[in-house]
């Protein structure tokens, strides 16, 4: 492993409090399919199973905290706002925090082709992050990392309500009626450096769908999606009542 690889990989343990036993699983864990099928020679392994695993682990880490607040929740509930803390989404936004997208290995072409910003291979990675924790140290620990890095999310969350997440059930939503995903972009920065307002406008089919505004562009990216879901939902009211 070369010696700037292994002091980023450092980095990235110091990051979740967890040091590896075993680092060929953490290695495993940074190790996109990409990379794998373009260096057969090294024989090495790549992240999915990992990922599975790991979804399970966070899954299980979550439910038990949602589980233990006080006053309990229903089950529904529950299933809301875990959805809301395994999501694509809020998984990419911890990756790139803890700076996964500078050491997952990629193949070449996934690399030219901006994967190290992509959600879903920053979000797979940190699942398969949590898988490689838990093989190496176990469940308790595999615990700590998950609080480590999401407990600020799940008490957010609990404080604001907020636990859906619009963007992902849009991109499901023009995935299944059209077969295409939004697109967003950002259309007026301004403010302060310290006191930032974004706007950002979704669209759908090349129609803008959404605008929302927020103090971070995510944010102002999800008050636009949930406007286009709102607009997909009064189309589709339509097209039934004719």
């Amino acid at each position: 492993m070369h010696a700037s690889y292994s002091r980023n990989i450092s980095l990235i343990e110091q990051t979740l409090g967890y040091y590896f036993h075993d680092r060929s699983l953490l290695l495993e864990a940074l190790t996109h399919s990409s990379y794998a099928n373009e260096h057969p020679e090294e024989g090495c392994a790549y992240n999915e199973r990992l990922e599975f695993l790991g979804d399970a682990v966070l899954g299980l880490v979550i439910v038990e905290s949602l589980f233990r607040q006080e006053p309990p929740f229903a089950e529904s509930e529950m299933a809301k706002m875990k959805a809301y803390l395994v999501s694509r989404t809020v998984l990419s936004d911890i990756a790139r925090k803890i700076k996964i997208g500078e050491v997952v290995r990629l193949g070449r072409g996934e690399e030219a082709s901006g994967g190290r910003e992509k959600d879903n291979i920053l979000a797979d990675a940190m699942e398969a992050v949590f898988g490689a924790v838990f093989l190496d140290g176990g469940f308790i620990q595999a615990r700590q990392v998950v609080l480590g890095l999401l407990g600020g999310c799940v008490e957010e969350m609990l404080r604001t309500g907020k636990s859906h997440d619009y963007k992902t059930d849009l991109q499901e939503k023009t995935q299944s009626l059209f077969g295409s995903l939004p697109e967003y972009r950002l259309v007026l920065e301004e403010g302060e450096e310290h006191d930032k307002r974004f706007t950002v406008e979704v669209y759908v089919e090349g129609r803008m769908m959404g605008r929302g505004r927020g103090r971070s562009k995510k944010e102002a990216q999800m008050n636009a999606a949930a406007e286009a879901i709102g607009h997909l939902l009064d189309s589709e009211g339509e097209g039934t009542d004719a």
